[in-house]
């Protein structure tokens, strides 16, 4: 998903995103490990995802403050 999806979403949003692809992130590492992953693209999909929306939230964090 593009950054600017991820900026028009709320903060709790975002911590449920967060939280989300965390979780898929750790399945994927444990398919990797175990030799079940067939497709590795999506393990760095979602390790990139994962660093835009917690860098919409910084965002979001630095400009309230």
């Amino acid at each position: 998903m593009k950054a600017s999806k991820y900026r028009e979403m709320t903060r709790d949003d975002l911590h449920s995103e967060v939280a989300a692809l965390s979780e898929q992130m750790f399945k994927l590492r444990l398919q990797k490990a175990t030799g079940q992953l067939e497709n590795l693209a999506k393990l760095r999909e979602v390790r990139k995802n994962l660093a835009r929306v917690k860098t919409v939230l910084t965002e979001k964090q630095a400009a309230a403050s």
